[in-house]
């Protein structure tokens, strides 16, 4: 029953109407938004109204980081604590989407929870804009662009360089300044569940974090 739904709601590509948000949709091809499973389709064209959130409750299953992926988390909380700073697994998580009026993105919160002390709360905006049609604003004028692509059943962005925002100018940072990769993967895992992944890298010295996290919409 649920897939004949998710198929109904999906019959025309990209159709907005009022139960159905073309933004993420508008970042691929019609091909490769029909490769995606219906699950991934229909939560990415999920309609979340202003002043709702649509809340992810969920757990962290892995996570590793090297000395330097551990000493770069550390130092980024001069500017917001972007990156997940405990190695503990097994631990609560919620993520929660809400719709960004100012801006016409989304506003998403990430709370990582810790087996001793205070969560981690991460805030991040997507905004639709910029030359790959999709950014994430870090906070302090920082923004990474992100390019959205079809790996396998997954839906990933994939970093495609960074910009910081001063008195209205906007100015690419160059790849010496920032040399990180990241990307996260979206993937359908049924019965209402997804897992998402981060992986940071550096060019040279490979693997930086990598973090997977197992969640469900919280319908409560």
């Amino acid at each position: 029953m649920k897939q004949l739904c998710d198929q109904e709601r999906l019959k025309t590509y990209c159709n907005t109407t009022e139960k159905q948000d073309n933004r993420f949709c508008n970042l691929l091809s019609e091909a490769d938004w029909q490769q995606l499973p219906d699950a991934v389709q229909v939560r990415f064209s999920k309609v979340v109204k202003g002043g709702e959130s649509t809340v992810y409750a969920g757990e962290i299953t892995q996570m590793r980081k090297s000395l330097w992926g551990t000493s770069l988390a550390q130092l980024l909380r001069l500017f917001g604590a972007p990156l997940p700073l405990s190695s503990d697994i097994g631990t609560p998580s919620i993520v929660s989407v809400t719709e960004d009026g100012a801006t016409g993105g989304q506003i998403w919160t990430r709370l990582y929870a810790n087996k001793s002390g205070f969560p981690q709360i991460v805030q991040s905006a997507k905004r639709f804009s910029g030359p790959t049609g999709l950014e994430e604003y870090l906070g302090f004028g920082v923004s990474m662009r992100l390019r959205a692509r079809v790996d396998g059943d997954c839906l990933a962005f994939e970093s495609a360089g960074y910009a910081f925002k001063c008195l209205g100018i906007v100015l690419p940072l160059p790849r010496c300044v920032v040399p990180f990769d990241l990307i996260v993967r979206h993937k359908d895992l049924a019965e209402g569940k997804f897992v998402f992944t981060l992986d940071l890298t550096h060019p040279w010295l490979g693997e930086l974090i990598h973090q997977e996290g197992v969640y469900s919409e919280d319908t409560s």
